[in-house]
């Protein structure tokens, strides 16, 4: 496989590695963890203007027409800078579910005001009962008066504090863990009936606990066809997962490059420390981790563009599993080989930790993807 980027998606790589030396130093992120939105809606208004929010959206719809491996770009570059806003959950996930399921009415009503970064989408997926699985769905959609009512709950729903949207998965038919009768409905999120309950996550995203209590929409608030979701849904959340996987190894390269550097300025005995041997062969395993999970990302990334659905999923799950067992030893190593003060909030190395953390257990972590593979 040929992984080189073309000329224009290095000019996207260098544009985003640009903005994240400028705008996310240490003291800029934790001022905007402090603020009341949780991120910067200038940086967002600034992605908008780049293109970026309309990366993968068709040029018909006002997008750059681009693909899986834009996408990666952006994402590797944003886990190197541990990037606050809702770019995973409004594009990546909520602007690829009205792409894939919308109509041709929804998409050009919705994804052109996405891009301009005027609109954003929060993707309600997780229920308590369920566990990764996305077909375990209890929140229900029952047809009445031409539209339909929704009532349940979701969880963990990362970017709703700040949507305008939500994208909610509700049954519609069959029992809990049917794969038929699932449908997607997009719900304002000053809908009657809407609760929210927001809070930070541990590596500062913002996500809500979301109760729907009757809330009622009309017909064409569905997403393409009220029963039969499922295969677009597991479609995209593959996607993201990939974009997940390029996240974890952006923040990875911070990991390994600083712990080197640490290594090679601390000293102890009149030597720096790393010139211990059992120091180098720890980071040497982390540099392996690094490079491995580099590999088999490019492989999912490229692996997204298949028709069958088992051999897209296979190659997202290898790499879900691989990256998200080493982006934790990653971590864990980071912050031991820096002492006491890898403990500190001051120093970036557990902030990286604690996202390659949460990156684990989003989406499925890397235990639950190794028992997908095996199924498939």
């Amino acid at each position: 496989m040929d992984f080189s980027l073309s000329e224009e998606q290095q000019l996207l790589r260098d544009s985003v590695e640009r903005f994240v030396r400028e705008s996310y130093s240490p003291e800029q992120r934790r001022k905007l963890i402090d603020s009341e939105a949780g991120f910067s809606e200038a940086h967002w208004q600034r992605m908008a203007e780049l293109g970026w929010l309309g990366v993968s959206v068709p040029e018909e719809l006002g997008g750059i027409g681009g693909g899986s491996v834009e996408v990666m770009v952006l994402m590797e570059a944003f886990g190197a800078g541990l990037v606050l806003e809702p770019y995973l959950s409004s594009v990546v996930l909520g602007g690829a579910l009205v792409q894939a399921a919308g109509s041709q009415q929804q998409q050009e009503a919705i994804l052109p005001v996405l891009i301009a970064g005027s609109h954003k989408l929060a993707f309600a997926y997780v229920e308590a009962q369920a566990g990764y699985d996305l077909f375990d769905v209890e929140t229900t959609a029952v047809a009445r008066d031409g539209g339909f009512v929704l009532d349940g709950a979701k969880g963990v729903v990362l970017g709703a504090p700040a949507a305008d949207a939500l994208i909610v998965s509700a049954r519609t038919a069959g029992a809990s863990r049917d794969r038929q009768g699932i449908g997607l409905f997009l719900v304002p999120r000053e809908a009657a009936g809407v609760a929210l309950r927001s809070y930070r996550t541990m590596d500062g995203l913002r996500a809500a606990e979301v109760r729907l209590d009757h809330v009622q929409v009309a017909g064409d608030a569905a997403l393409g066809d009220p029963e039969g979701a499922l295969p677009i849904m597991e479609r995209v959340a593959d996607s993201a997962t990939a974009a997940l996987c390029a996240e974890a190894v952006g923040a990875m390269d911070v990991l390994v490059d600083a712990t080197n550097e640490y290594l090679q300025a601390r000293e102890q005995f009149g030597r720096p420390i790393a010139s211990f041997q059992a120091l180098q062969h720890q980071l040497v395993d982390m540099l392996i981790a690094r490079e491995e999970a580099r590999s088999i990302m490019y492989v999912a990334t490229l692996r997204l563009a298949e028709e069958d659905a088992g051999e897209r999923a296979k190659a997202v799950s290898a790499a879900k599993h691989l990256i998200g067992r080493h982006g934790l030893m990653v971590g864990e190593r980071s912050v031991q080989l820096h002492g006491g003060m890898g403990m500190c909030d001051e120093m970036q190395v557990g902030h990286f930790f604690k996202r390659l953390a949460m990156i684990d257990i989003m989406l499925g972590d890397h235990a639950w993807h190794l028992k997908r593979y095996a199924r498939l």
